[in-house]
């Protein structure tokens, strides 16, 4: 997950208040089931952990992914967008079909939780040897898609329809110029001859007590897109300014101008917008104004029409502030990389709330706020009615609201979570086959 958690959201995550509905019993196959298999979960999640791998460089977990499938008697088909691994479960009955899905990369962070699992892994990453961890959970979504699949494979004879396996390579986003995640899964034509009625995901999340599951219906998380700038100036010795064009006055005129892109012209009151500065380098000596400044960052938004209004307005600002400078300015938004908000379909969610709530108890399962973080789920979203959930991955003893967050080296997962994915994942699959609930 491509995160940002704006602080002023996470009493939103703790406080609020359980979501109504007349909850169902959970499945008596799913609580045996999902008893039954938590040690070989916890097993898969923390050979994950230790061994984790990055975008598309996700060799050995996909081999791992395909050996457990096959152990199980499934067929599984690797290499997809990369490393990724599908396999389709056939039900002994006739019945629709769903898909489910799991991401399996990694990211550039030194571990430092002092697990006994911990990753002591090491990656290049754009040029740099760089420490690995799974610091977003992925370990564990792993983990549960794998549970969940062994659950359902021991009960296939009583099992309605299919269900299609994702676990997907590179959500985190793929290295430029590379290709891959969800994006390139579904160009592959993931989709194409199995073309699931719904699917599901699920997301591990620190800001969430463990045994707690957040989920709500329509916008859930944020659109994120990546841009760059260049301010073009020209060179001159720094005590002689206007004899040049200074680019770093310029940039932070761009900046700060860029800031009432947000406060003055987007519309907060249908949707929060975020636009940051994440990085700036110009210059090398103290004394010499350089040709150039670069700057990079990210714009998170939920209304498509607000995204482009965003971007329109980015390249407005840096083109005339830098003009009024005598520089000029190169704006590139890299729109195709980029993620499109998720988007829970609203008649699959107010379904499958109940099942959810089975999962837990409806006392625990609550409607979270928006979410500024990403997700290339999204993507599956916009081609098939979705549902992605949030799942507490912080123990007892621990305040979430400062708990260590997921992309933080010291991210820990109490592995509570592990049972609660696996319950949620299986109590979703087995009503949906089996029709339960209202139809969408």
């Amino acid at each position: 997950m491509r995160r940002h958690l704006a602080s002023s959201l996470l009493c939103g995550w703790l406080c609020a208040a359980p979501l109504a509905s007349a909850a169902p019993s959970l499945r008596a196959e799913v609580a045996a089931d999902a008893a039954a298999l938590q040690a070989q979960v916890v097993a898969w999640r923390r050979d994950f952990h230790q061994h984790p791998e990055l975008s598309n460089r996700e060799v050995r977990t996909g081999q791992k992914i395909a050996e457990a499938l096959r152990a199980m008697g499934l067929e599984p088909t690797t290499g997809v967008a990369g490393h990724g691994v599908t396999a389709i479960i056939e039900g002994g009955l006739p019945g629709p079909k769903i898909a489910l899905r799991a991401d399996m990369d990694a990211l550039p962070v030194s571990e430092q939780t002092g697990l006994p699992f911990a990753s002591t892994a090491v990656g290049e990453y754009r040029g740099q040897q760089v420490g690995v961890m799974h610091a977003c959970g992925h370990d564990a979504h792993m983990a549960i898609l794998l549970g969940t699949a062994q659950a359902l494979v021991q009960r296939r004879a009583q099992l309605p329809g299919q269900v299609l396996l994702i676990f997907q390579p590179a959500e985190e986003g793929a290295p430029p110029p590379e290709q891959g995640g969800a994006e390139l899964m579904l160009k592959q034509g993931l989709f194409a001859d199995f073309k699931p009625e719904a699917v599901f995901g699920l997301h591990v999340f620190s800001n969430i007590a463990a045994g707690r599951i957040g989920v709500r219906s329509g916008p859930a998380m944020a659109a994120s897109d990546r841009f760059s700038m260049t301010i073009n100036g020209r060179q001159t010795h720094g005590s002689a300014p206007w004899n040049g064009v200074d680019p770093i006055v310029a940039a932070a005129d761009v900046i700060g101008t860029a800031q009432s892109i947000v406060s003055r012209r987007a519309n907060l009151a249908k949707q929060p917008a975020v636009l940051t500065f994440g990085a700036i380098n110009g210059g090398i000596r103290y004394n010499i104004i350089p040709d150039q400044v670069e700057m990079v960052g990210t714009i998170r938004t939920f209304d498509a029409d607000m995204r482009q209004q965003v971007f329109a307005d980015l390249r407005n600002v840096a083109e005339h502030v830098s003009a009024a400078h005598g520089a000029s300015a190169v704006t590139q938004i890299y729109e195709h990389e980029g993620n499109p908000a998720t988007v829970n379909d609203p008649a699959l969610t107010a379904r499958m709330l109940p099942s959810l709530q089975a999962a837990v108890g409806a006392d625990k399962v609550f409607e979270p706020p928006l979410q500024m973080g990403s997700e290339d789920f999204s993507l599956y979203a916009q081609a098939v009615p979705s549902l992605f959930f949030f799942v507490g991955a912080t123990g007892a003893g621990i305040d979430p609201a400062t708990a260590p967050s997921n992309h933080s080296p010291k991210f820990l997962l109490d592995e509570q979570a592990l049972d609660v994915g696996l319950r949620a994942l299986l109590q979703l699959s087995w009503d949906y086959l089996h029709g339960a609930g209202p139809a969408p």
